[in-house]
């Protein structure tokens, strides 16, 4: 049973389609989140990651954690929509076997230090029980800048 579901997820994250990595929350607490994504054979990655063998990229696979993670460190702040959680450093990224289409991804994320703009949170993504990758993130809060619209020439 999803704790957040899709449509709460896109109120907290700005991702969308084809970046939103994230299905679904399942668990939260103050200091730590897992969420489900459910790898699917239509994404756009696959048709040339690989053809013949469909991988879910590593590095979307450590964004999909790096999101989870921002839902926990957005999902109490008030005035979310005018922030940005940012992903500024990755450590002990470790991939541990393919994930593929038909896939549940689950990624745990825990808080490991956080400071006012600054969370530094380590996770595991797993498939039925089996690590498939670990790291520790790095996020900063940073203020939405409102564009200035441009001005003819």
């Amino acid at each position: 049973m999803a704790i957040l579901d899709i449509n709460e997820i896109r109120d907290i994250l700005p991702h969308r389609y084809p970046f939103l990595l994230v299905d679904r929350i399942v668990e939260m607490e103050p200091d730590r989140i897992v969420g489900i994504k459910q790898v699917t054979a239509n994404e756009p990655h696959f048709t040339g990651h690989f053809p013949d063998f469909p991988v879910m990229p590593g590095v979307l696979i450590i964004e999909a954690m790096a999101q989870t993670a921002g839902v926990l460190v957005l999902k109490s702040m008030e005035d979310r929509h005018s922030k940005l959680v940012l992903l500024v450093a990755i450590e002990n990224a470790r991939f541990r076997r393919p994930v593929v289409p038909g896939d549940t991804l689950r990624m745990e994320m825990k808080i490991l230090k956080k400071k006012v703009t600054v969370a530094k949170m380590a996770g595991v993504a797993t498939v039925d029980g089996q690590v498939v990758a670990e790291a520790e993130v790095m996020c900063k809060l940073a203020d939405k800048e409102e564009k200035e619209p441009k001005t003819p020439a």
